[in-house]
Parts: C-alpha cells; structure tokens; sequence
C-alpha cells in the first residue's frame, strides 16, 4: 500500500471507529456476500439489463475510456479523498452505474448518509457485483466490484442499517449517476 492510502485509512479509521467492521474485530463472524446482502428487483429504478458475460480489456483500452482518476480507483483498488464526491449530495431518484462499463450497481432507494465521506448503500442491485476478501490492511475486509467489468467499487461493511445492515462504502468516482427521467447509458462492449 502506498503511503497516501495508508494516511486515508489510518485518518478515516480515526473518524470513524465504528467503520471496521464485526468481521474485521472479530474473525468467527462470517463477512458479508453478494449472496447474502442481494435486493429484490423492487429496487429497481430502470428496467434491468439482460446478463451479459464478462467485459475483457486491456488496460490501454481502459484508460482510453476512463479518467487517469477513475482509472487508479477502478483498475488500480485506489480510494479517493474522503469528502470529494459530488455524489455525496445527490438525492435524485435513479440508478447508480460502473464509471467504467455502465452496468447499473445501485438503487437510489438504498443510498443514505452514513457520515463517512463516502456514498453509501444498504444494498446493491441483485447480481450486480461480486465480492473478494482484501488483506491490505492486513486484516480482513470484504471488497466488492463491478461484477462485468470487475472494476473496484469499495468495500462493505457490517454496520449498516436495516434491512440488511450492511454498508457498501463506495467511491464516487467508480459511479455515475442517472436520474429517473433519463435513459440508462448503453452497456460498454
């Protein structure tokens, strides 16, 4: 880990003891899945997209679609600056989608604030992400990505509120937003 993301973490830890999760103080409890924490399609904002298999390519391809930033947190597992997200203050209805491929990740009925500086979600939209166990801290903690692109999106946490109690803590730049009213973007191929 390179020194800024340790000063991230060590700095977000320290505002936010409650952040490390169960799992992370206590490795007899099990860590969260996509399985576990699914939404039922009632969550829904857009009509959902049919399954697609996996989006394959090579970093010079990516880089040409994505910003050097989104690029580091996408393809990289970087984090960005706690409190930078333009996303922190959206509160339209819509649908969160992969900066990278456009798959929509989550519903706006499931984001709330969470006080830790990063969009936050009770839930993902189901099938949408798959999870990894990240020791980079070294101690356990659940990562989770874009389930078509495999882009980073953040990690997920056991203190979330009800119904699921999970947080999925992510990075704004790893989202775009898109309102109700418009058209979800087509899927990057």
């Amino acid at each position: 880990m390179d020194r800024r993301s340790f000063l991230n973490h060590l700095a977000w830890a320290s505002l936010a003891p409650v952040a490390l999760s169960a799992s992370a103080c206590n490795p007899s409890r099990s860590t969260p899945s996509a399985s576990s924490s699914t939404a039922p399609d009632t969550l829904w904002v857009h009509a959902r997209p049919d399954d697609l298999p996996a989006l394959q390519m090579s970093s010079e391809e990516w880089r040409s679609v994505v910003s050097a930033e989104e690029y580091e947190i996408l393809f990289e597992a970087g984090t960005e600056p706690r409190g930078s997200s333009p996303l922190l203050k959206e509160k339209r209805e819509g649908t969160y989608v992969c900066a990278a491929c456009q798959l929509p990740l989550f519903s706006s009925k499931t984001k709330y604030e969470s006080g830790t500086g990063w969009p936050s979600f009770w839930a993902p939209l189901d099938g949408q992400i798959d999870t990894k166990k990240d020791m980079k801290l070294g101690y356990p903690r659940t990562e989770y990505h874009c389930k078509r692109c495999g882009g980073h999106q953040g990690h997920v946490f056991e203190d979330g509120p009800e119904p699921t109690g999970l947080r999925y803590c992510n990075n704004g730049l790893a989202l775009d937003f898109v309102p109700a009213d418009q058209p979800l973007p087509a899927l990057r191929s």
